[in-house]
This record gives structure tokens, C-alpha cells and sequence, in this order.
């Protein structure tokens, strides 16, 4: 049944997979064509499934199962699980590929799959391509022909103790349990606290979990933004935690927050992970191209490489593996560390930060105010008939020119960099806007090379 409140929202449909209104855009009919036309691409082998936690996953695990053992697949069903623990037991498990049954930071009724290759990892672009291409060409509204008479089982896993154990492996565990921790974590009703209780447990910490029930009834929406945040902030302080975390809804992504409750946002977490893995183990970080540049400075500081990549985790992840990232991730608090999985992973991202916290005296705080002083502005705008195609490419040529003391890219739409600063205009995957993010010292010079790339592209 659809939803009044959204009744014309479109499927998002994107080379790693899927999300819409369940019961509106997302219908059984779309779930089963799209997970038809990725089980034909794989390989022989099972195929993992789990779930974040949204109260429309349950139903939708049982028809990616039906179908899925009727086309002949062992299913190894993990149950509420988050993204990166999929992961594991994807490549753990040598399983054929994974499905994941979530709409990441979208809203409750929402829901999607993410498509996860045998290695362990989401899905390359042309992996993608080649399924979207097998989804296109099934007629909508038939269910497809399963033409083989053998039948899969199905079987529960849970990979929670992997998991843990994997990502305690990369930080000082006794380190940080001489340090006792108080930390305050919401999980928002999401899988989070499948992995990050018995995870902080072990390290040692003093836990306070908000949100810790697994059952998508999100108290906020789920993105983890400083405004969607705020009515929990004070919480931090009122508990004497050493630091907040906040983690989506499938647990991918982290933000961070001080003891007294001041959101320092997601772009600051993979920059304080890089910090904390090239403390110990130097070399070649990867981010996308709209990432914060404190993670480029910080491995500047190192001595290492930041390289950069296309927007979009699997392009991270490309990237990494060319040149043996020792780290990489976005700034939407993604952090990927090829120890423990090529997924973005909030547990690592709280590891890492924890280990830098048993350093000494050292607080949220000093690590926060240690890292680069930037400043990030984001626009978007809407893209109308007369702003698209050749006129799209036109106008971007208007920035580049708008910029002369520029050095231009055109890896994913038009990068711009300059001394103290750096501009990206890219037309969304999934929606009729551009988008527009720029980063310089201060507020001004940000709003100022927005003001400029805005009237440029408007001719």
C-alpha cells in the first residue's frame, strides 16, 4: 500500500542498487525482477542476505529468500545485521554475493538493497551496470520465470563475533581499556547495536546506548546531520561521556560529538581515523572528490599520497585497491579499512577514534581542535529543461572560467582547487539538481566561490 505522504516519490534505482517507498515506488514486483537479474550475474554459490532493522525488512527477507532458493541459491540469512557485517560474511563465508536490505539515512518508510559482489565489497560500476541492464529487460509486472527444478535452503548466521574481533585486531585494545571510555552512542533504531555493544564491551568502555532496539521506529530522521541530531546532543553531557557517537541506520557511516555535546559532524570522522591509522601504519589514503580537505592534509603531514576518487563507495574502494590504501573512505562519515572489510564501517571508525583517545590525556576535543581548519558550504540546484545536456556542460565551462587561478578536473563533473581551497559541481545520480560544494579557510570564501559557481552556471 502506498503512502500518502509520498505518493509520487520515484524509485532511485543506481548501479549498487535500489531504494523507494515500500508499497509506492518499492513494490515486491521491483524486488523480485532486481534480485532475479542480480542472481543471474553471479556466480554459482550462497547468497547472504540481512536487514537494518526497518519494520519493512522482515517481509521483504522472506520474498529474497523464496525466490531466491527457488532459483536453486542457499541463502545464508543473517538476520538484522549492518552493511559492513554483510560484508564479512559475504567474503568469510565464500558466498556468491550479498544483499543487504536497506534504505541507508532515508526515512522510515523507505527501504532499498544494497548489492554486494563476492569479494565482500559493493558492487562495481560495471557489476552494477550489467544488473540494472538484466533488471531493464524483465517486463515489469510478471514475475520471472524460474526455470530450474532444484531448491535452495536456507540458513542463519550471524556474523556479530567476527566482526568484533576483526575490528578490535587494529587498535590497542589493552590501551584503550586502561582508559575506561564513557561513551554515549545512538544507534537510531538501526542495526547498529548488534555490533557496537558487544564491540565497545570489549574494549573496555562504559556504554550508554540510545536507540539500541532494532526496530526502525527512528525517534529522528535518520541521517546523522547536526540539525536531525540536536535533541539528542545534550544527552552527552547529562551522562559525563568522554564522547558521542552516531551511527544510520545499516551502521556505515559515523558522527561524532564532544563531551559537552558540540556536534563535530561526519566530515571529521574519517579524518581523525586517517589520523589514527597513519600514526601507526604510513601510506596511500583514498577520499572522493567532495570530501573535506583535511584528510589530504593530514597525509600531506604524514609524508603519504591522498588520492582521489569518483564520488560513490565503490569508486573509493576501486581506487584503494590500485594503490594499496592503507584507508580510505567519504565525508559522510564512510570510513573503509581493507583490515577488516572494503565497506564503510562505523565500528572501525569508533575503534580508531577510541585508540587515539587512550593516548595519554588526550580528549574528543583536543583531537577535533587539532585538525585542519576548514570550512564547507553545500548548495543544489534544481535543473531545468533549459539547464541540461550541452547547456549543462556549457555552464560548467562558465565556472571553469570563472576560476582562473583554478587547476581543473573533470574525474566526476568539475573539481576546482586553489591555495586554501577547492569548489565541485556535479550533476546528481538520482535527482534533477547539481549539486555544488565548495571548502576554503573561512565562511566567507566558501559562500563567496558558491555565489560565483551559482551565477556562472546561470549564465
Amino acid at each position: 500500500m502506498s503512502h500518502p505522504t509520498f505518493p509520487d516519490e520515484p524509485l532511485i534505482v543506481s548501479v549498487s542498487g535500489l531504494r523507494g517507498v515500500v508499497g509506492g515506488s518499492l513494490t515486491n514486483d521491483v524486488v523480485i525482477r532486481y534480485v532475479h537479474a542480480f542472481a543471474a550475474t553471479l556466480p554459482p554459490g550462497p547468497i547472504v542476505i540481512g536487514r537494518d532493522g526497518r519494520q519493512s525488512g522482515p517481509a521483504l527477507a522472506v520474498a529474497l529468500a523464496d525466490h531466491l532458493t527457488r532459483l536453486g541459491r542457499d541463502v545464508i540469512d543473517c538476520g538484522v545485521a549492518a552493511t559492513p557485517t554483510i560484508g564479512i560474511v559475504v567474503r568469510d563465508r565464500g558466498a556468491a554475493g550479498g544483499i543487504q536490505i536497506s534504505a541507508s539515512h532515508n526515512p522510515a518508510l523507505y527501504n532499498g538493497l544494497k548489492l554486494f559482489s563476492s569479494a565482500g565489497r559493493v558492487l562495481t560500476a560495471a557489476a552494477g551496470r550489467e544488473v540494472l541492464a538484466y533488471y531493464e529487460a524483465l517486463p515489469a509486472g510478471t514475475p520471472p520465470v524460474v526455470d530450474t527444478a532444484a531448491h535452495g535452503r536456507t540458513t542463519s548466521w550471524d556474523g556479530t563475533a567476527t566482526h568484533v574481533r576483526l575490528v578490535a585486531a587494529v587498535v590497542d585494545v589493552e590501551a584503550i581499556r586502561r582508559r575506561r571510555p564513557r561513551v554515549w552512542l545512538d544507534s537510531g533504531h538501526g542495526a547498529g547495536s548488534r555490533v557496537a555493544r558487544p564491540l565497545l564491551e570489549h574494549l573496555g568502555c562504559d556504554v550508554v546506548i540510545e536507540g539500541g532496539t532494532p526496530d526502525g521506529l527512528f525517534a529522528h530522521e535518520p541521517e546523522p546531520t547536526a540539525g536531525n541530531l540536536a535533541g539528542l546532543l545534550p544527552l552527552i553531557r547529562q551522562c559525563d561521556a568522554d564522547v558521542g557517537f552516531f551511527q544510520d541506520p545499516d551502521a556505515d557511516r559515523l558522527a561524532i560529538a564532544t563531551a559537552d555535546g558540540r556536534y563535530i559532524g561526519e566530515e571529521a570522522t574519517l579524518a581523525l581515523a586517517v589520523e589514527a591509522v597513519l600514526a601507526k601504519t604510513p601510506g596511500p589514503v583514498v577520499v572522493n572528490c567532495s570530501t573535506s580537505g583535511m584528510t589530504a592534509s593530514i597525509a600531506a603531514r604524514h609524508g603519504v599520497a591522498c588520492r582521489v576518487s569518483k564520488v560513490g563507495e565503490a569508486n573509493v574502494v576501486d581506487e584503494m585497491l590500485a594503490c594499496g590504501a592503507v584507508l580510505g573512505g567519504e565525508g559522510n562519515g564512510g570510513v573503509i579499512d581493507p583490515r577488516v572489510v572494503l565497506v564503510r564501517d562505523s565500528f572501525v571508525a569508533m575503534a580508531l577514534v577510541l585508540d587515539r583517545l587512550a593516548t595519554g590525556s588526550t580528549t574528543i576535543e583536543s583531537l577535533a581542535a587539532a585538525l585542519p581548519r576548514l570550512v564547507m558550504v553545500k548548495t543544489k540546484i534544481d535543473l531545468s529543461p533549459d539547464l541540461r545536456g550541452a547547456a549543462l556542460a556549457a555552464g560548467l565551462g562558465r565556472i571553469e572560467r570563472a576560476f582562473p587561478e583554478a587547476t581543473a578536473s573533470r574525474l566526476d563533473g568539475l573539481r576546482l582547487d586553489w591555495s586554501g581551497g577547492w569548489l565541485l559541481v556535479r550533476g546528481s545520480n538520482t535527482e534533477p539538481i547539481v549539486r555544488i560544494v565548495a571548502e576554503a579557510c573561512n565562511d566567507a570564501e566558501a559562500a563567496e566561490a558558491i555565489a560565483r559557481a551559482t551565477t556562472a552556471l546561470r549564465g
